[in-house]
């Protein structure tokens, strides 16, 4: 059972919908990542559920009530930013208890709330300092112990990690999904970053034009993705259009001209439509010798355009008769430019989308 739906919601900004006819569930203890380039609408539908904007139609509920109309002050949500949004001149200790004192709880309670918190966050001992004296993942927790020591029924962050450099971004999304789960609280997460997302989350919905376009585990849509804009996105930059496909038999057979292909079916109810074909540069492999006649299948010959190196890996721009794709190779001997080289698709890593 969800704890949290939208439903046929729509949200617009200067008459111009951003939402429209919306539909998101939520279980409780679940954490589910909102994913997507800038203007998808992510960021407009974790301000929807946290209370700063209003819904043009539809409803927002919440364990069971109606929250479309609850006024974001009476939401016992917390929420993250991406900002921190820290008060400059409190202490770590009254920037955390700052929540709690506007409950009007007693000091006592206050104070053991409080401590608590920077034990879960690890900063037991900062309790003095003031946010200029923190570093940036410092910060970033005092902020989730803020959010969290009001005990809130959900808990929303909004990109809380793009102000951080990477190794910190790295530590701090390990910390968030530690605290997550040892608290079991309900979450919502905003981010572009799908290793961030893919990293902690329960479930991913990826969102296009308002709209998700994949709402799933994030295993199955690294490796299935349902569509050709999801594809993009998680890194699939490589693509056939397909003329022709046979699914009987243990394989999908597909064709192109004369030129033909074997993908692996995906595991049942995930389906597997459409006559594009997807590939990661991680995925094709190059091979110098070329195929034999009648030995074609899955492959292609090319010739090397740009080579360009990675560091663990060398990113080869190849240009074939289906156009040019980007494979990348870790290999000690690289391969130079307008050398003659064969492309193989495995086929258990060409997938197809609409």
């Amino acid at each position: 059972m969800s704890l949290l739906s939208l439903e046929q919601v729509s949200v617009a900004y200067d008459n111009r919908l951003i939402l429209e006819n919306f539909n998101l569930s939520l279980a409780k203890g679940q954490l589910l990542s909102l994913l997507g380039p800038s203007g998808c609408g992510k960021t407009t539908t974790l301000r929807l559920i946290a209370g700063f904007l209003n819904a043009e139609a539809g409803a927002f509920m919440f364990g069971g009530k109606d929250y479309t109309k609850i006024p974001v002050e009476k939401r016992n949500f917390g929420f993250v930013f991406q900002s921190y949004a820290l008060f400059p001149h409190l202490s770590v200790y009254d920037n955390v208890a700052f929540g709690l004192r506007l409950r009007k709880l007693k000091e006592a309670e206050v104070k053991k709330r409080v401590t608590r918190m920077l034990e879960i966050v690890s900063l037991g001992g900062f309790e003095k300092r003031l946010p200029a004296a923190l570093s940036g993942g410092q910060r970033q927790r005092v902020a989730i112990a803020r959010a969290l020591v009001i005990e809130p029924d959900l808990l929303l962050f909004d990109e809380p990690l793009s102000n951080l450099d990477a190794n910190l971004r790295v530590n701090m999304r390990v910390e968030i999904r530690r605290i997550q789960q040892e608290l079991g609280i309900t979450t919502v997460y905003v981010s572009h970053d799908q290793e961030e997302c893919f990293s902690i989350s329960d479930q991913v919905a990826v969102m296009n034009n308002g709209k998700i376009e994949q709402l799933d585990k994030p295993s199955s849509i690294f490796k299935y993705p349902a569509s050709e804009f999801v594809a993009r996105f998680i890194g699939f930059g490589n693509f056939i259009a397909f003329e022709g496909r046979n699914d009987e038999g243990t394989d999908i057979e597909l064709s192109r001209g004369a030129l033909k292909f074997l993908a692996a079916k995906r595991p049942e109810g995930l389906g597997n439509t459409g006559l594009l074909g997807a590939i990661r540069p991680d995925d094709l492999q190059l091979f110098t010798a070329m195929p034999e006649p009648g030995t074609t299948l899955n492959t292609l010959p090319g010739t090397v355009q740009i080579s360009t190196y990675l560091g663990r890996s060398y990113q080869y721009q190849v240009e074939t008769e289906l156009g040019v794709f980007t494979v990348n190779q870790e290999m000690e001997q690289p391969f130079i430019q307008g050398q003659q080289v064969t492309v193989y698709f495995p086929k258990e890593k060409l997938v197809l989308v609409q």
